[in-house]
């Protein structure tokens, strides 16, 4: 049974399809975690595909891009299920679509699983911000993410320029401004130009397609505003070369030389299916300003960038896409296989892998793709290894102080009992001579006594003598 295009688009949304394909000879096909699959109807008519593109009812702006262009870029909406961005194009000689879902509500980046050095981007007050990855790698759904979380956290004006229009943004503390091609403004360049007298602090822009939109997103960030935008770029050091290959060779030293002033950070995406088949995570290159990338832009040396944001995790949280695909696979996040299919350097990550973690270890409550929480442990291991050595050493010198002081203290023991025998001895030396005293005093008092008792006698005898007239005395005394 033939369906319509909104039953179409709501069994992709059940599905948890990201993309929905419909050309002219086949059944239609649903990107499910990365993968096509057809779904179990008949192949779409002519008649039918063209009904369908009738049912979208295109401006005649729209209509009159897609006779003269044979492509055409919307956005589409089915009430109650979701959102969609969609391109008609010619294939053949016939129509034939793509739709990409976007869903109503925005996901944080803590929902997204995305390393949170990414929220620093959103608070520094002017600066460029780019986000780039191939088609379906996430790009749209990041940056709504930290749009979403300008919106929340900051009292700015927030203009987006879209084309077409995929998140719809509800003022929060930000007041913001979505402006679609072709029904609000005419190009990216003209929107970009208008966006300066509408007192912005916060501009996105879809996409930067061609140097002029490129100039003035540029010119932008110098004065004073944060800017995001998009690029199909693979590695930040790639991006660095489109924005400057984008110019003529005699004004590439005037871009790279603004770039490397307002360029904040580049954050690279990929989409990698996960281990369990829930889904898909992403991967994530992120490489920020620092001063010896802003040298290398401004000197055209972006083949040195890599060396910087990988040696540049710990401090300013870089980190290279190998990086971060070894941090999934450290979490069990993914598989090896995925891990090196996904990789542009699997020569290096396998490397790494080897290096640093011999035996895949499981972390827990983080975000997965973040290498610099990786590196965080193994420095912690590292210091408490460190620290573990340090106390070894130290309790050996406290045991051996403790030994020379339990020695110190047998000896003065020793000593202390020596002392106390002299003391004993003296004592006993001190009480025989008190003894000795008593005696000698005792002996000498008895002498006293028999000499007072001599004398008194011949004191008596003395008197006895004179009382007696002329008695002849005899003795000493005659």
């Amino acid at each position: 049974m033939a369906m319509d295009l909104d039953q179409l688009l709501t069994v992709m949304t059940k599905q948890g399809a990201s993309d929905l394909h419909l050309k002219t000879g086949r059944p239609p096909l649903l990107r499910l975690n990365g993968r096509l699959l057809p779904l179990k109807i008949d192949p779409l008519s002519l008649d039918e595909m063209k009904a369908m593109v009738s049912g979208l009812n295109l401006t005649p702006p729209q209509q009159r891009k897609l006779d003269e262009k044979m492509s055409v870029d919307i956005a589409y909406g089915v009430r109650g299920v979701a959102r969609f961005r969609g391109n008609i194009y010619m294939q053949r000689g016939h129509l034939a679509a793509v739709f990409r879902r976007v869903p109503f509500e925005i996901k944080s980046v803590e929902d997204l699983d995305l390393p949170k050095v990414l929220l620093e981007f959103c608070n520094v007050p002017m600066g460029l911000v780019l986000v780039t990855g191939p088609t379906g790698s996430g790009k749209s759904t990041s940056l709504a993410a930290l749009i979403k979380y300008i919106t929340r956290t900051r009292p700015v004006h927030v203009i987006t320029i879209e084309d077409p229009m995929e998140f719809l943004f509800g003022d929060d503390m930000a007041s913001i401004s979505q402006r679609e091609l072709g029904t609000d403004t005419i190009s990216f360049s003209e929107a970009l130009r208008n966006a300066m007298r509408q007192d912005p602090d916060v501009i996105m822009v879809g996409e930067m397609r061609d140097p002029e939109t490129i100039q003035t997103v540029i010119t932008a960030a110098e004065t004073g505003h944060l800017v995001f935008s998009t690029l199909h770029t693979n590695t930040a050091p790639q991006t660095v070369d489109r924005i400057l290959d984008s110019f003529p060779a005699d004004q590439q030293g005037q871009i790279r030389a603004q770039l490397a002033q307002v360029l904040h950070a580049v954050v690279s995406m990929k989409l990698v299916e996960r281990r369990d088949g829930k889904g898909r995570v992403a991967a994530l290159e992120i490489m920020r300003n620092s001063p010896k990338i802003s040298k290398s832009i401004e000197k055209g040396q972006t083949t040195e960038m890599h060396e910087e944001i990988e040696s540049s995790v710990g401090f300013f949280r870089m980190q290279t896409m190998n990086q971060s695909l070894l941090s999934l696979l450290v979490h069990n996040t993914i598989t090896y296989k995925e891990a090196m299919d996904n990789s542009s350097d699997p020569e290096d990550l396998s490397l790494k892998l080897r290096k640093m973690f011999p035996n895949l270890e499981q972390g827990e409550d983080m975000a997965t793709s973040d290498f610099a929480e990786i590196q965080e442990l193994m420095q912690f291991r590292k210091l408490y290894e460190e620290q573990e050595e340090k106390m070894t050493l130290r309790l050996a010198e406290k045991d051996e102080h403790l030994q020379s002081v339990q020695a110190t203290v047998e000896d003065r023991d020793r000593q202390m009992q020596d002392l106390q025998g002299r003391i004993d001895e003296m004592k006993q030396e001190a009480e025989r001579m008190r003894a000795d005293y008593g005696r000698l005093r005792d002996e000498a008092q008895q002498k006293i006594d028999k000499l007072m008792d001599r004398i008194r006698e011949l004191n008596q005898r003395l008197a006895g003598g004179s009382g007696g007239g002329h008695e002849k005395k005899s003795g000493i005394f005659r």
